[in-house]
C-alpha cells in the first residue's frame, strides 16, 4: 500500500528512534541523515541553519586542500627570472582565436598581392588588442623575401623585435637568407654567430643549408667548408643537400678534386650507399671536367637504371639535366626531361619545377632553338610551375644577346599578367638593347618606367642612360633625367663635369651655371680647383667667367646665413631647455627662487631704463650696489656656490 507524504516522514523518523530505550549512537561526523523533504518551512530553516554551523566548525576537505596548497606556495618561493633572458617564441597552439582571424586575414592580403597593407596591418596589430603570432609575421616576412623587398623586410623585421615579439628558428632563417641574397654573406654569418650565442634554441638544418648555399653563391666556399665542420660536431645527420651545395662550389671552381672527395667523405658517413640522387649531377660534372666521359655516363645509368634504388627529387633530376646539357649531350637531357614530366603527377609525385624548365631554355638557347626555348618556357604553367624574375630575365637575356629584342619585349609584357614584377636588371637589359637597336626613345622609356616603379638603378647605368642620349643629339632629355636623378643617386665629380661639358658644347651656358649651383649645394662632391678651371674655361668663351666666382660668394653667404640661423636656434632651444629643467629641480638647489627671479627681473628693468632715463638708471645701479655691500663675506661665497651648483645639475640634467 503506498505511503503518503506525511505518513512515510513519521516513519523515518520511528526508524531513527534507538530501541529497547538504548541511548542513540553518535554517527560520524561526515555521516548526516538528510531528509528528501520537510514538513513546515520552519524545519528546512533549521536544517540549513545546522549544515551553516557545521561547516563553519568542520569545513570541507577541498578547503583545507586548497589552504595546503597556499602555504607550500608560500613557504617556497618563485626563483626570480633573468630579465634580459631572451624570450622564448610562442608555440603553433597560440594560432587561435582572434588572432587565428587575424592571420587569416592577412594570408589574404598576400594571396591578392598587396603586401604593402599586410605589413602595415601587421605593424598596427602589434600594439592593438589582438597581437599577430611570430607565425604571421613570417608569413609576411616570406613574401616579401619571394619579391626581393629586402629593405621592406629588414625594417619589419626591426620592428617586431623592438615590439618584444620573439622570433623563432624560421625568423632567423628568413634574416640568413636575405643578407646572403644582399651580398652580405659577412652580415648573415654575424646574425649566425648571435644565434648560437643568444638564442633559446639550436639551428635547424634547414639553418645549414641556407648558410651554405648563400656562402658558395657568394663565392665564400672556405668558409662553407668550415661551416661543414661545425655541423658535424653539434651531432646532426650528414645531409646530402649540404653536400650537393658543396660540390656545386667545387664544380665553379673547377676542383674535380675536390668533387670527388666530397663524394667520398658523404659515402663513407652513408655507410657506403648514396641513396640520395641529388649528388650524383655534380659526380658527373666533376667526370666530365676531368675528360672522363664514358665514366659520366656509366654514373648516369647507374643512377637512373631498372635495378638502381637511386631516389631521384626534382633538383636532383635538375643537377643531372643540367650536367647533360652543358657537355654536349642535349639529346640525352630531352629524353630525361620527357621522362620527368611523365613521372610528374602532383601532389603524389614531383619530377619537374621551375628549375627544370629554366634548365632545358638554357640548354635550347645554347644549340640556338630560340623559339623551341620560348615554347617550353610558356608550358611551365601546364605543370603547375609559376616562373619568376629571375626566369624571365634568363630568356629575355638570351635573347638580348641574339638581336632578338621584339621576343624580349614579348616577354617582358607577359610578366605583369602572371604577377611577376620586373626588377633593375630586366629594365638595364631592354634599355642597353634598345640603345643597340637604335631606339634611344624606348630606351629612355624602360628607364623612367624603371624610376616610377620605385626601383633603385645605380650611377652606372644613369652614365649610359646619358651617354646614350647626347650620342643621338638628344641633349634636353639627358639634361631632364640629370633633374631627375641628381637627388637620388650621388653624383660624382665625372657625372657632374660630363654634364656640364655637354650642356657647354650645346651653347646651354646658363644650365651650365644652374649645375654648378647644384653641385655647391652637393655636400658629397667638392667643386674643386681643377673643375672650376674647366668651368670658368667654358664660360670665358663668351666673357662670362666672372659669373662662377660670384655664385660661389653668393652660396657662401647662403651657408653663413644658415649656419648663424642654425646656431641661434639651438641657443634659444638651450635656454628654453634651461629654464624648464630649472623649473622641475628642487629650490634648495638654487637657494631662494623667487628673490632671484625677481632680481632678474630687476636687472632687465633696470636695463631698459638706462636707454631712456640715464638718471634713473644710476640711482638703481647705485641701490643695487648698495645693497651688494651690506651683503658680503660668507653670504657672497654660499651664492656662488648655490649658483655653481645649479649650473652643473642643469647641465647634468640637459645631458
Amino acid at each position: 500500500m503506498a505511503l503518503s507524504k506525511p505518513s512515510f516522514l513519521t516513519h523515518l523518523r520511528t526508524l531513527a528512534k534507538p530501541p529497547n530505550g538504548h541511548h542513540p549512537t553518535t554517527p560520524p561526523s561526515f555521516i548526516s541523515l538528510r531528509f528528501l523533504s520537510f514538513a513546515t518551512p520552519e524545519e528546512a530553516a533549521a536544517e540549513r541553519r545546522r549544515r551553516k554551523r557545521r561547516l563553519r566548525i568542520e569545513p570541507p576537505l577541498s578547503s583545507l586542500h586548497r589552504n595546503q596548497q597556499q602555504q607550500q606556495q608560500q613557504q617556497s618561493p618563485k626563483p626570480q627570472q633573468n630579465p634580459n633572458a631572451p624570450k622564448l617564441p610562442e608555440p603553433v597552439s597560440a594560432l587561435s582565436g582572434n588572432r587565428l582571424n587575424l592571420h587569416n586575414r592577412i594570408l589574404t592580403l598576400i594571396r591578392q598581392n598587396d603586401l604593402e597593407e599586410a605589413a602595415l596591418y601587421t605593424r598596427h596589430s602589434i600594439y592593438s588588442n589582438c597581437r599577430p603570432t611570430i607565425f604571421t609575421v613570417n608569413s609576411v616576412l616570406t613574401a616579401q623575401l619571394r619579391q626581393s623587398k629586402y629593405s621592406d623586410l629588414l625594417s619589419l623585421h626591426r620592428f617586431i623585435t623592438q615590439a618584444g615579439v620573439a622570433p623563432n628558428i624560421i625568423t632567423h632563417n628568413l634574416i640568413f637568407q636575405t643578407y646572403l641574397d644582399c651580398r652580405k654573406p659577412d652580415t648573415a654569418m654575424e646574425n649566425y654567430k648571435q644565434l648560437i650565442n643568444d638564442a633559446p634554441f639550436n639551428p635547424s638544418p634547414t639553418t645549414y643549408r641556407i648558410l651554405i648555399k648563400g656562402l658558395v653563391d657568394n663565392n665564400k666556399l672556405d668558409r662553407a667548408m668550415e661551416l661543414k665542420e661545425e655541423i658535424d660536431v653539434k651531432g646532426f645527420a650528414p645531409d646530402p643537400v649540404v653536400y650537393h651545395y658543396l660540390m656545386v662550389g667545387c664544380v665553379k671552381n673547377s676542383d674535380s678534386d675536390g668533387v670527388f672527395k666530397l663524394y667520398e667523405e658523404l659515402k663513407e658517413k652513408l655507410g657506403g650507399v648514396v641513396e640520395d640522387g641529388i649528388v650524383y649531377g655534380n659526380l658527373m660534372k666533376g667526370y666530365f671536367m676531368r675528360g672522363m666521359e664514358k665514366e659520366a655516363m656509366e654514373c648516369y645509368e647507374e643512377s637512373f637504371g631498372e635495378s638502381s634504388k637511386v631516389k631521384m627529387s626534382a633538383v636532383a633530376y635538375n643537377s643531372v639535366l643540367d650536367a647533360l646539357s652543358k657537355n654536349g649531350k642535349f639529346d640525352e637531357a630531352l629524353r630525361l626531361f620527357d621522362r620527368m614530366v611523365a613521372e610528374h603527377n602532383p601532389p603524389r609525385r614531383l619530377a619537374v619545377n621551375l628549375g627544370s624548365f629554366n634548365v632545358m631554355a638554357d640548354g635550347y638557347c645554347v644549340q640556338g632553338r630560340f623559339k623551341e626555348a620560348i615554347e617550353v618556357f610558356r608550358k611551365m604553367g601546364d605543370y603547375r610551375c609559376s616562373p619568376d624574375t629571375l626566369s624571365f630575365n634568363n630568356l629575355i637575356e638570351q635573347l638580348c644577346k641574339n638581336g632578338m629584342l621584339s621576343e624580349a619585349e614579348e616577354l617582358y609584357g607577359e610578366m605583369s599578367d602572371k604577377g611577376v614584377n620586373p626588377d633593375e636588371f630586366t629594365y638595364v637589359l631592354l634599355m642597353d638593347t634598345c640603345f643597340e637597336e637604335n631606339r634611344a626613345d624606348d630606351a629612355a622609356e624602360y628607364f623612367r618606367k624603371m624610376v616610377d616603379a620605385k626601383l633603385r638603378p645605380n650611377l652606372a647605368v644613369y652614365n649610359r642612360l646619358v651617354d646614350g642620349l647626347i650620342k643621338v643629339g638628344k641633349v634636353d632629355e639627358a639634361k631632364s633625367f640629370f633633374d631627375l636623378m641628381v637627388k637620388k643617386l650621388k653624383m660624382d665629380i665625372p657625372s657632374y663635369q660630363f654634364i656640364m661639358k655637354t650642356l657647354s658644347e650645346a651653347g646651354k651656358l646658363d644650365e651650365v651655371l644652374n649645375v654648378v649651383d647644384t653641385m655647391l649645394d652637393d655636400d658629397g662632391v667638392e667643386f674643386n680647383e681643377e673643375l672650376q678651371e674647366f668651368v670658368k674655361g667654358e664660360l670665358r668663351k663668351e666673357g662670362r667667367e666672372d659669373e662662377v666666382g660670384k655664385l660661389m660668394e653668393e652660396k657662401e653667404r647662403q651657408k653663413a646665413e644658415a649656419k648663424a640661423k642654425e646656431a641661434e636656434a639651438a641657443e634659444a632651444a638651450k635656454r628654453s631647455a634651461r629654464a624648464a629643467v630649472s623649473s622641475l629641480l628642487p629650490s634648495k638647489l638654487f637657494g631662494n627662487k623667487e628673490s632671484e627671479t625677481g632680481s632678474t627681473q630687476a636687472t632687465e628693468n633696470a636695463g631698459e631704463a638706462a636707454s631712456t632715463q640715464p638718471a634713473e638708471a644710476a640711482t638703481v645701479s647705485g641701490d643695487a650696489q648698495a645693497g651688494q655691500e651690506e651683503h658680503g663675506g660668507e653670504e657672497g661665497e654660499n651664492s656662488a656656490q648655490i649658483e655653481s651648483k645649479s649650473d652643473g645639475a642643469t647641465e647634468q640634467v640637459l645631458a
